[in-house]
């Protein structure tokens, strides 16, 4: 069975690979505690004009379709580099036991990478001054968690 650094390695592989084929430096590889891997990913932004089409996010979502459920819990995350903010949303959404990194969003930063500039604006709560967020009261704003809790048959986050 293929070790935690095993599965770190091949992440890395991925995004090497992925480079040789003109995309991204970034990989992903999902894996159960027995090392056996469910989902890989590679980073495909410019090759799909996705901003979210992170080698995380590939991942997460073929780990989803392989597993038939939006939760991925019993299972962890290994990456080429740090995550993003997104797909670390991402990975806490998706329930994942845990995320193992090689690379620092740092060494990303250097390479040209801007998610470093995303972390210190969540860090320092300056987000709104980054890109303007604002909150627009509509009266009708709040309806659709109504309408969600009264429906009986939801299946729950």
């Amino acid at each position: 069975m293929p070790t935690p650094n095993d599965l770190l390695q091949r992440s890395v592989q991925l995004a090497c690979l992925n480079v040789e084929a003109g995309g991204g430096p970034f990989g992903a590889v999902i894996a159960d505690g027995e090392g056996r891997i469910v989902a890989e990913g590679r980073n495909s932004v410019t090759r799909c004009n996705d901003p979210t089409a992170h080698a995380e996010i590939n991942a997460i979502r073929q780990a989803c379709r392989t597993r038939g459920d939006f939760r991925l819990d019993g299972l962890l995350l290994y990456s080429s580099c740090e995550p993003c903010p997104m797909c670390m949303a991402a990975a806490w959404w998706a329930r994942l036991d845990g995320v193992v990194f090689a690379s620092t969003r740092q060494q990303a930063a250097a390479a040209g990478f801007d998610d470093d500039r995303i972390w210190q604006a969540i860090e320092t709560g300056t987000t709104s001054s980054a890109m303007p967020i604002r909150q627009v009261a509509l009266p009708l704003a709040g309806e659709e968690f109504d309408r969600w809790l009264a429906t009986t048959d939801r299946k729950s986050y």
